[in-house]
């Protein structure tokens, strides 16, 4: 097998870290990033890998990530846009957006753009953690993108992994002639740190000693995540698709909305400064 080189954001911790070492395992050079600079720079070193750190509440860090993951990767085989999380009150960034909003979905917007050049470059492959969350509390509306007029936390965090999934086709749509592969997925019900900063039930089912033990590991999640970077477009996975448990699968009807996946890809452009 071909080595190639991997970003995986949101690898300091939960499936990000435990897909990092698998294909660090399988002889890919993985370049790790992450939020905290102790906890990514502690499972880089445990795999003698490179990392890199932004905090996607702050569109500059992404800008400077980019910056410098183009400087020190001429080609980026696979991008895993992987970092996101659940929150709790409606807060807004320093950018002026509505937090779930920007760190699961306009962050790795933007990343994704200002590295388009090298990722057509390396027919790359980007690779969407999403969830089953799009399909149960998503539904987006085009005018009210932050929830300003109906803010829940699990609304903001369903609206924000269908986001990730329209995101994924109209990449498909509009790159797949110049080689890039997009694909979405959920990574399964996983024992992570994740919902730490929300509450009610995400924060019960998360946190909870009793409930936590009914949800998957880490590395089960990491295991999806590996299978997507290690396929290949085409033959193991279908560009442009959805996938749950390594198929192809159903979420909300939105997400089959090409003239929403257009609009909303037309508004997070301005938003993040493009």
């Amino acid at each position: 097998m071909a080595q190639r080189t991997i970003v995986i954001t949101g690898a300091s911790d939960g499936i990000g870290a435990a897909a990092a070492r698998r294909l660090t395992e399988d002889g890919h050079e993985v370049v790790v990033v992450g939020r905290s600079p102790q906890k990514t720079a502690a499972v880089a070193q445990s795999i003698g890998a490179p990392f890199h750190v932004a905090d996607f509440t702050d569109l500059t860090q992404v800008r400077s990530l980019a910056r410098e993951l183009r400087a020190s990767y001429p080609r980026i085989d696979v991008l895993a846009n992987n970092a996101g999380g659940i929150f709790g009150d409606r807060e807004v960034t320093t950018d002026g957006y509505e937090k779930t909003f920007q760190v699961n979905h306009l962050a790795p917007f933007l990343l994704t753009q200002l590295l388009m050049s090298t990722l057509i470059e390396s027919n790359a492959k980007v690779v969407q953690t999403s969830s089953v969350g799009a399909r149960f509390f998503g539904h987006i509306d085009i005018d009210d993108l932050q929830n300003e007029k109906k803010y829940s936390p699990k609304k903001a965090y369903g609206d924000a992994k269908l986001a990730n999934i329209l995101f994924t086709k109209e990449l498909h749509r509009r790159y797949a002639d110049d080689g890039i592969t997009a694909v979405a997925f959920h990574p399964g019900y996983v024992a992570s740190n994740f919902a730490k900063q929300s509450k009610g039930l995400f924060q019960f089912i998360y946190n909870n000693p009793v409930t936590k033990m009914m949800l998957s590991g880490t590395e089960k999640g990491g295991a999806a995540l590996t299978w997507l970077a290690d396929g290949t477009p085409g033959t193991t996975w279908q560009s442009g698709e959805y996938y749950e448990n390594n198929r192809v699968a159903k979420t909300n009807p939105q997400a089959s909305d090409k003239a929403l996946a257009l609009r909303l890809w037309d508004r997070s452009a301005p938003l993040a400064g493009l």
